[in-house]
């Protein structure tokens, strides 16, 4: 797959998610601005907290990558896609932190 098609995918999917969670979240978080609230109703059937938990727990894996690629790597300015992953969520962190990636290991490579 071509970088700049891998490029574009990636962002159009992040930016994907980032939209729809605006459009569905957002609007009845302004409502009732109950955060904790908000969070545990991804708990609220075995369906719903099985997703819920999977990405959670997909976050915490991209803690792990962005933390030992930070130290392995030197992959900079992780932390900003850990703070996307929370919100909006992970595909969106995920799919930024992998487009952070690719451009500061393609400007490592030697031409």
């Amino acid at each position: 797959m071509p970088d700049s098609l891998f490029r574009g995918l990636v962002l159009a999917v992040a930016v994907l998610f980032a939209g729809i969670f605006a459009v569905v979240v957002v609007p009845p978080l302004l409502v009732q601005p109950d955060v904790m609230a908000a969070a545990l109703a991804g708990f609220v059937n075995p369906f719903a907290a099985g997703y819920a938990t999977d990405a959670i727990l997909c976050w915490l894996l991209l803690v792990i990558w962005v933390i030992h690629e930070r130290r392995t790597l030197g992959v900079r300015h992780g932390w900003m896609c850990l703070v996307l992953g929370i919100v909006p969520g992970v595909a969106t962190g995920f799919g930024l932190y992998l487009l952070m990636r690719s451009v500061q290991m393609r400007d490592r490579s030697p031409a």
